[in-house]
């Protein structure tokens, strides 16, 4: 069986430096807030092309820690609105609902998958105070038009990069396009811990320090609290590790971008939609196609010896807990979530995998899967 994600083969291949960086902190004795974390927050926020990163518990807090610092800091209060995508996960609707902060969903677009730029202006109110713009399966979700639109309406942009890490925008990363970014560390992530963990980067230093006394329960200093804060702190173990593979990320990314590549001039079968061609600045966390039949054709790959993910089968605006927009009419949403099936990905997968997973999509043939 091809598997999806393979995460002991993945880290396997950087074995002996995650080895070293696991016994070093054994060693030393100090497992939270320690030189790790420092080490990490210097060199992640270097790579991201940030003054600071603040290592967090994992990629909701720091999303969430964002939005509950604006409002610390008088520049958002409870009831304002927040533009998002409404095809993204769930954890970035909730990091606004819990600050009580007003989510606006909006389509995306059905070639790129990203927040339509062009339908964002029609749901700014009054009451908006920033875009949320969430880098799905990889791809950049930024352009200038967003960009503009938060010069000419005062918003905050606020970027989910759970799924982008090293991804372009003009040589510029995610991560470094917004006032705010957050990062999420989850083990099937490009950068992967070996747990749950999590970083917001900014240029604006009081954000950042602000972040980093709520991550510690409101502290600034010991026993000092000077808000209501939370734990959400990145352990050392896990700051180690994601030291000792960052080096490898671009190289990694490279690999997952000749693996899409190879799927986009290889697959050939017109009852399956393939994703816009890849560019450089695509990282692929996600390769997604689009078929009618989803169940017929996985159940066709799995019969095959080829494992595949949904991203995701339930939209936001369908599930229980967001039972107020359970009258929302998000068609584009709708036709992603229920067609959308994720093909392996990752830097682990041999070139004999990839050329299988090719063989089975293309010999798949299901009449009541047709052309999307």
């Amino acid at each position: 069986m091809i598997e999806y994600a393979s995460l002991a083969k993945r880290n396997a291949m950087h074995a002996e430096e995650i080895g070293n960086a696991v016994k070093r902190v054994l060693d030393s004795g100090w497992y939270l807030l320690g030189n790790e974390l420092n080490a990490f927050e210097k060199e992640y926020s270097g790579y991201i092309g940030t003054q600071h990163c603040v290592g967090v518990g994992n990629g909701l807090d720091a999303l969430t820690l964002i939005y509950r610092a604006y409002i610390q800091m008088g520049l958002m209060q409870p009831g304002d609105e927040v533009i998002v995508p409404a095809n993204t996960y769930i954890a970035s609707i909730l990091a606004v609902t819990e600050n009580q902060l007003v989510p606006v969903p909006v389509e995306p677009d059905k070639n790129s998958l990203q927040i339509d730029p062009t339908l964002i202006q029609q749901h700014i109110s009054p009451k908006t105070r920033s875009i949320m713009i969430v880098h799905l399966y990889g791809r950049c979700a930024f352009n200038d038009e967003i960009g503009e639109l938060c010069k000419k309406y005062n918003l905050l942009l606020v970027e989910d990069n759970a799924q982008a890490h090293g991804c372009l925008f003009h040589g510029k990363r995610t991560g470094a396009l917004g006032h705010a970014a957050a990062h999420s560390f989850y083990p099937t992530k490009n950068l992967g811990a070996m747990g749950d963990a999590g970083a917001v980067t900014t240029d604006n230093p009081a954000l950042a320090d602000t972040i980093m006394a709520l991550r510690n329960y409101g502290s600034s200093r010991k026993y000092v609290f000077d808000s209501k804060g939370r734990n959400s702190r990145m352990d050392e173990i896990q700051a180690a590790v994601l030291r000792a593979k960052l080096p490898f990320l671009d190289e990694d990314n490279d690999r997952r971008r000749r693996i899409a590549d190879f799927y986009i001039q290889n697959i050939k079968n017109d009852e399956v939609m393939l994703p816009m061609p890849a560019t450089n600045d695509n990282v692929w966390h996600i390769f997604p196609i689009m078929c009618k039949d989803r169940a017929a054709f996985r159940a066709y790959a799995e019969e095959m010896g080829v494992e595949t993910q949904i991203h995701y089968p339930i939209p936001p605006h369908k599930q229980k807990c967001m039972g107020e927009w359970a009258d929302y009419k998000l068609p584009v949403t709708e036709w992603i979530h229920y067609s959308e099936v994720s093909l392996p990905m990752g830097p682990e997968l041999t070139d004999y995998q990839v050329e299988k997973v090719v063989g089975v999509v293309n010999s798949f043939k299901k009449p009541s899967c047709t052309k999307l």
